[in-house]
């Protein structure tokens, strides 16, 4: 009896270890909800016909919170998020007056005291200004319309067609949210990306530290940049470090002829995100083994037959351009360690259509001729009379380039660029501002030219220049913190930062003079009454 029931005791253990074994399995094997919600990603490699209702749907609701999760309250409950701007009334001309004018309504005295922000750059992105809602995206307002799935299986089409022998369905498998996708995701008519959107700060972090598999030269330009790709295949414009931090542009060269710093796309990304512009994609700047990175990597053989070492040891390459793409100008490392911009490449124009808008106050780009707005006092007339700017809200979209290529210095904006889709009613692309932060003791007045003939500005970015001339928000103090979180950090010499202020001033003088001539209300265009966008 005894060895029957020790039997009987063995078989019963086993059969509780094996149903135990048997659960772990099944747990393992069922699909969890991250994946289910996104499973049209496996099949998206042909096109959206594949996608199941269900799947975008589900991508639909998670994007929608994160693309709307600033904006997705009514103005009511955003302006009981409002910190107090008590303390900034009377400093700059930016009164309360100005406030009540922008519809921005103070909290009320009874609120509980919020927690002291010693940071000025998150002081000034809690500011009211900052906090202004875009109008609700539609379908037709988004991009890529209305779920992520679309993203991947319109990239999937055009990666078959440039990539035919790969398999692109394992990276869509092993990649279910990069941050390049979320990022493609969230442009719409109104922002290239959203003022808190957590894939803007994970699109930085891959550009500063994912690795690289490829680099090949970007085929055109004047100066050398090249296109590499991360493993979740996102890819990144290179632009090498060509200047160091404390070399000024010599007053000779002309602005044509002028090198592409890489700290100035890194600048520029954050000084137009600092005025609430949102039009340049992310830019990281990343410390680049120019041997293991580009050399031993590299697929573009005229790139690999460039390479060198220099007489002092120093791994060097020039690459094919127009300008200082030879030996006396090569790029060297330390021993081959390079200082470089990687800059978020935008959606390729095969799934995202973009138009070249040719600049009315283009330069003439030679030695001797002037363009005709140099020349012609009453150009801007002319220009408003012209399509697309006799539509208001085009001209003082320009004027807000303006604005941004001025505190930089940028004398080189021939082009800008806006994606095909929205028409005429969305935002400029800036695009290309390494000629930006060259000579921080001298300022281009011409490069307001635009200002200066046409004489108005949105009141939502005179206000904003106004609030960045004021010392709890000193523009070359937020600049200076926003610059501090770059790997290559410090970006900017301290007399480039000095600089900002001084061209502030001069452009909110610049806006004193037009009033002082045609009026407040005719120079200071309203565009927070509902009609800020188009």
């Amino acid at each position: 009896m005894k060895e029957i029931f020790v039997r009987k005791l063995k078989v019963t253990l086993c059969l509780f270890l094996l149903m135990v074994v048997l659960i772990h399995i099944v747990i393992d094997f069922v699909p969890s909800a991250d994946y289910m919600s996104c499973r049209c990603l496996s099949k998206a490699t042909g096109t959206l016909d594949h996608l199941s209702p269900s799947s975008i749907l589900a991508a639909q609701n998670k994007l929608n919170l994160r693309n709307l999760q600033d904006f997705s309250s009514s103005n009511s409950s955003l302006e009981k998020g409002f910190h107090s701007t008590e303390g900034v009334s009377h400093v700059g001309g930016l009164s309360n007056v100005d406030l009540q004018d922008a519809n921005i309504k103070q909290p009320e005295t009874k609120e509980k005291p919020t927690q002291k922000i010693k940071s000025k750059l998150s002081a000034l992105f809690h500011h009211p200004l900052y906090k202004i809602p875009i109008p609700k995206v539609t379908k037709k307002d988004k991009l890529f319309g209305t779920a992520s799935c679309d993203v991947v299986g319109l990239f999937s089409a055009s990666l078959n067609r440039v990539w035919p022998a790969r398999d692109t369905s394992a990276f869509l498998n092993q990649n279910a949210h990069p941050a390049w996708l979320s990022f493609y995701s969230g442009i719409n008519r109104y922002e290239l990306y959203a003022r808190h959107d957590p894939s803007r700060h994970d699109l930085m972090e891959d550009l500063a530290k994912q690795k690289i598999i490829s680099s090949v030269q970007k085929p055109g330009g004047t100066q050398l940049k090249l296109i590499m790709t991360f493993p979740n295949h996102g890819q990144a414009l290179f632009k090498p470090m060509k200047q160091t931090r404390d070399q000024e542009t010599s007053a000779d060269f002309f602005y044509f002829s002028d090198f592409e710093r890489h700290n100035a796309e890194i600048s520029a990304f954050h000084l137009d995100r600092i005025l609430d512009f949102r039009r340049i994609p992310p830019v990281s700047g990343r410390l680049v083994n120019i041997s293991k990175e580009i050399r031993d990597i590299t697929t573009d053989k005229k790139l690999f037959k460039t390479f060198f070492i220099s007489p002092a040891g120093n791994i060097c390459f020039f690459g094919e351009c127009s300008y200082y793409c030879s030996t006396e100008h090569a790029l060297c490392g330390k021993p081959d360690q390079l200082e470089g911009s990687m800059a978020a490449l935008l959606p390729d124009k095969m799934i995202a259509e973009r138009e070249s808008w040719r600049s009315p106050w283009r330069r003439s780009y030679s030695k001797f001729k002037k363009a005709e707005w140099e020349l012609n006092e009453n150009y801007c007339a002319q220009v408003q009379k012209t399509p697309p700017y006799n539509n208001m809200t085009r001209l003082l979209s320009l004027i807000d380039m303006t604005v941004l290529d001025f505190l930089m210095g940028n004398m080189d904006r021939h082009h800008y660029e806006t994606f095909e889709k929205f028409g005429n009613h969305t935002f400029y692309l800036h695009l290309d501002n390494g000629r930006g932060f060259g000579r921080h003791s001298h300022d281009e007045m011409s490069i307001l030219t635009p200002l200066h003939q046409c004489c108005i500005i949105k009141k939502s970015t005179f206000l904003r220049l106004q609030l960045l001339a004021t010392e709890p928000f000193l523009l070359s103090d937020v600049m200076r913190e926003s610059l501090a979180s770059d790997p290559l950090s410090p970006v900017l010499s301290e007399p480039h930062l000095e600089a900002l202020d001084r061209r502030l001033k001069k452009i909110l003088a610049m806006v004193e003079n037009c009033k002082k001539a045609d009026g407040h209300k005719e120079v200071i265009v309203d565009d927070l009454k509902g009609n800020q966008y188009f």
